[in-house]
């Protein structure tokens, strides 16, 4: 059979869609996003300096679990802030997934759905702890190539490989599976990006170490942050017990001070979308915004 297409290749994660959906909507539903996520959308607010131009629009990619309105207000005070969700709303009769103690700021949130998004509106798509929340990474780099305008600038965060490396050890040692899905590694993410039509991609990461009182408070901790769906993960509830020999392997593994400790590798990407640049052929079909896009930025059709 002839090889794949590097741009038709699969890359959907293998994890439980259907935990992942559940997992999602606890998020969403909580009083207020992960502390991490804030402390994260902070070191990618430091990041901003890369971006000369002062974006009009800015798309707040899963807002709702991103902590990240009060450091886009205070980058960018005069921009018009979308927040951007998988899903707008839940049914009438359930409590609202959002809330202005979500958000900060004064000013009136939009709110969009990802299929309602209009194409080319953007000048920067801001996506923070949001990406291995997804089944297929290059899926929503394409949803984020299409939102942005010609010369946007895409910003992202999410976990890397090298997260709860101590963790998934413990597991293995107790003989039982992996904790999480596996992460995306950072140079795959950005061999998507290219893939996806996103132009000069840099990517970096960071380890960020989190330590706690105690065992509970590290496990209460790892909840907020989600939950387990590897596709290998225990197929039924977890009893008390099982979860005194996690709080005591957690326990065994502390440091002197008896504080138990875990890595999260947090990766950072940025890119930003190209003018179109059909193909040459004999004939060449061009889509029309493509070639109004080209126009507007004085390059038309130039390889």
């Amino acid at each position: 059979m002839p090889e794949t297409d590097a741009a038709e290749r699969s890359t959907r994660r293998p994890l439980d869609e259907a935990a992942l959906a559940r997992v999602l909507r606890r998020l969403r539903a909580a009083d207020e996003p992960p502390w991490l996520h804030g402390e994260v959308a902070r070191r990618m607010a430091d990041r901003l300096a890369v971006i000369r131009k002062q974006p009009a629009k800015v798309l707040d990619w899963w807002a709702a679990t991103g902590a990240s309105r009060g450091v886009l207000a205070a980058a960018y005070p005069a921009a018009e802030i979308v927040a951007v969700e998988s899903e707008v709303a839940p049914a009438p009769a359930a409590a609202p997934w959002w809330s202005p103690r979500r958000w900060g700021g004064a000013r009136p949130l939009q709110v969009l759905a990802e299929a309602d998004v209009p194409p080319g509106g953007a000048e920067l798509v801001w996506a923070n702890m949001m990406l291995h929340g997804v089944a297929d990474p290059r899926a929503a780099m394409a949803r984020w190539h299409r939102a942005l305008a010609v010369d946007g600038f895409l910003m992202f965060s999410t976990l890397g490989p090298g997260t709860l490396e101590r963790l998934r050890s413990l597991y293995a040692a107790q003989g039982w599976p992996a904790p999480f899905a596996p992460f995306v590694d950072m140079h795959d993410l950005g061999d998507m990006l290219v893939e996806a039509g996103f132009a000069d991609p840099v990517m970096d990461q960071e380890i960020v170490t989190l330590t706690w009182p105690d065992a509970a408070a590290a496990i209460a901790e790892l909840r907020t942050l989600g939950g387990n769906v590897a596709v290998s993960r225990h197929a039924g509830l977890r009893t008390p017990r099982w979860r005194r020999r996690l709080e005591a392997a957690l326990a065994a593994d502390a440091a002197a001070d008896g504080r138990p400790a875990l890595a999260f590798e947090i990766v950072f990407g940025h890119a930003f979308r190209p003018p179109p640049r059909p193909r040459v052929a004999a004939q060449t079909a061009v889509p029309l915004d493509d070639l109004r896009s080209m126009v507007r930025a004085g390059r038309p059709g130039r390889g």
